[in-house]
């Protein structure tokens, strides 16, 4: 009962990131303002849009696939390239250097086990971000840290022409790592899950967390 006390009070510093070291779930907030027309055959081209899709290359190409298959799904077909797309995808995202959090131990006894932290148990950190561990440095005195990183997805698709607004989407998610190949493409899928979506609507959704 105690180890489980522990582990549950261990875990509160972690509560609130959307993607941490065990989890099976993302949890993002996406913003959507859309006036898409029904999928009648409509051909798109995925281009770099901001942040770090900005620079293009190998790595933008990976993540705009994705977003071609989430249209394509839907209804909507690749162009041969972006002078003959009906739509112009703009794709763009990007982490953040993260930030530094303290969390206490509400049930810390220091000197117990005669090391000043979670009896045997400790907060290390791990391969992605923070599980349970021995010899942490930082548990002397009960306080312990984490960094909490910041990704985030930008969609916006314009009519190729007149670039006339027709769909604008934002997914955001905390998480307690800053690898793209693990935030973008939850983000994505987080972005396209009801797709379109209502116009001017922000909604939490929570998708099954691909690890790569």
């Amino acid at each position: 009962m105690r180890i489980k006390m522990l582990a549950a009070a261990a875990m509160l510093g972690v509560a609130s990131l959307g993607l941490s070291a065990c989890a099976q779930t993302l949890n993002a907030t996406v913003s959507r303002y859309q006036a898409m027309p029904a999928p009648q055959g409509q051909t798109f081209s995925v281009v770099p849009g901001e942040g770090m899709a900005a620079r293009g290359g190998l790595e933008f190409q990976r993540y705009a696939g994705l977003v071609a298959q989430q249209l394509a799904a839907r209804g909507y077909a690749p162009a041969a390239n972006p002078g003959s797309a009906n739509l112009i995808v703009q794709l763009g995202y990007g982490v953040d250097r993260g930030q530094v959090r303290y969390f206490s131990d509400p049930f810390y006894r220091g000197g117990l086990w005669g090391g000043g932290f979670y009896g045997p148990w400790g907060w290390r950190r791990s391969g992605f971000g923070w599980g349970f561990g021995w010899d942490d440095p930082f548990m002397d005195g009960g306080i312990d840290s984490y960094i909490e990183y910041h990704g985030e997805v930008d969609l916006h698709i314009r009519a190729a022409g007149s670039g006339t607004p027709l769909f604008d989407g934002r997914a955001q998610a905390r998480s307690d790592t800053n690898r793209l190949d693990i935030l973008v493409p939850n983000l994505v899928e987080a972005l396209f899950t009801g797709f379109p979506g209502h116009s001017g609507e922000v909604i939490k959704i929570t998708v099954p967390a691909r690890r790569r």
